[in-house]
């Protein structure tokens, strides 16, 4: 889902990290807060305070985004789903679970937790802001607080309305769930009520484009079409899961393509590089898994020199990145591709290399699963 992090700060064990993309946000919140909603507000002030006002009524926001899924986080923990982080992006935020809920009941304690620290955030703020506004603080000051009141009411009522992957959908897929005893099933009502909210979303944003609201219309449309795309695609990642449930690494390896280290860089190259077109190539020593070498550590030399130099003279030590156990469940290792962007990994055991586990075996063998079963989501 995301790109480029940044790691900010680890609160109680969860590490907060901000997407590149959110600074495109934080920038637009600034902006808009700056020109429009305390000028509007309160007129009369320097241009530089309401910049300085728009930092911080961007900041109280920031605080309620990370404060909404914080709740997600530490609840699920609770109810014993591995958390982690906690990643801010362009559309706001996420506490990435490592696994799904495993009971109606701790999925609808999960979802339902964001909100509940949105309203009470919007009591607290509301609060100070009426509190303020009897001490007849600055205008300002009480202004930053009204934002931030109303900002996490919207951020609660919105995050309620039944559409996966909001956590509105996901409270409506429990209830489901906990009906009729069927988690596909409850996922795949859910993320149709998902679509069908995006599609709305959509319309909106082309009818405020056709009458004169681009930069809205616009917003609209491109929320519309991300929820739309991962309320399609969470059915589809559950029926992976299952597909994939209880199959390891060593079911679906095959035979490693692997260098010896003796051959020349010219060698390696001519015979392996070309033939096979992989960008990394694991070293053997009979069994043994000695290293790594990549075609960056081989374009570093020049030309003339690859026929006499020898791949174990380059060789490196392997990535962690690079490697699994052949125990290993193949729907972590699918995350693990996932999260390095690494198509192909070797599987090791006491540093024997066992063969070599690909994103397109994995692809292949759901592939056809999925139409053995009668689903042809996966056909090529």
């Amino acid at each position: 889902m995301f790109g480029k992090s940044i790691n900010l700060v680890k609160v109680m064990g969860f590490q907060i990290k901000v997407d590149v993309s959110w600074i495109i946000i934080a920038v637009l919140v600034t902006w808009s807060l700056a020109v429009g909603f305390f000028p509007h507000y309160i007129e009369g002030l320097r241009t530089m305070d309401y910049w300085i006002l728009a930092v911080f009524g961007a900041l109280g926001l920031f605080f309620s985004i990370v404060f909404h899924e914080f709740w997600h986080s530490y609840v699920a923990r609770k109810m014993g789903v591995s958390i982690k982080g906690i990643t801010l992006f362009v559309f706001g935020g996420v506490a990435e679970m490592e696994d799904d809920p495993k009971t109606p009941r701790s999925e609808f304690w999960i979802a339902i937790a964001g909100p509940l620290a949105s309203f009470f955030l919007a009591l607290v703020f509301y609060l100070v802001f009426d509190l303020a506004r009897s001490m007849e603080m600055a205008p300002g000051i009480i202004s930053v607080f009204m934002y931030l009141a109303l900002i996490n009411l919207i951020l609660a009522i919105f995050n309620l309305i039944p559409a996966f992957p909001m956590d509105g959908g996901r409270i409506l897929r429990a209830a489901l769930w906990h009906l009729k005893k069927d988690l596909p099933w409850a996922t795949r009502t859910a993320a149709n009520m998902g679509s069908i909210f995006g599609l709305v979303l959509i319309g909106l944003g082309l009818l405020n484009m056709l009458t004169g609201n681009l930069v809205g219309g616009l917003w609209y449309f491109v929320i519309g079409m991300f929820i739309r795309f991962v309320a399609q695609n969470s059915y589809r990642q559950l029926m992976v899961k299952r597909a994939l449930a209880g199959e390891t690494v060593q079911s679906l390896m095959k035979e490693p393509v692997y260098v010896p280290g003796e051959i020349t860089l010219q060698e390696l190259v001519e015979d392996y590089v070309y033939r096979y077109h992989f960008k990394m190539f694991p070293v053997r020593d009979g069994k043994t898994l000695t290293g790594c070498i990549t075609t960056r550590q081989v374009g570093e030399i020049e030309r003339q020199n690859w026929p006499g130099i020898l791949v174990r003279e380059i060789t490196r030590q392997c990535s962690m990145e690079n490697t699994v156990g052949p125990d290993e469940d193949v729907v972590k290792v699918l995350g693990k591709m996932n999260r390095t962007g690494l198509s192909r990994m070797m599987v090791v055991r006491n540093g024997e290399l066992l063969g070599i586990i690909s994103l397109k075996d994995i692809m292949a063998y759901l592939s056809a699963r999925m139409e053995l079963e009668g689903d042809g989501s996966f056909s090529d």
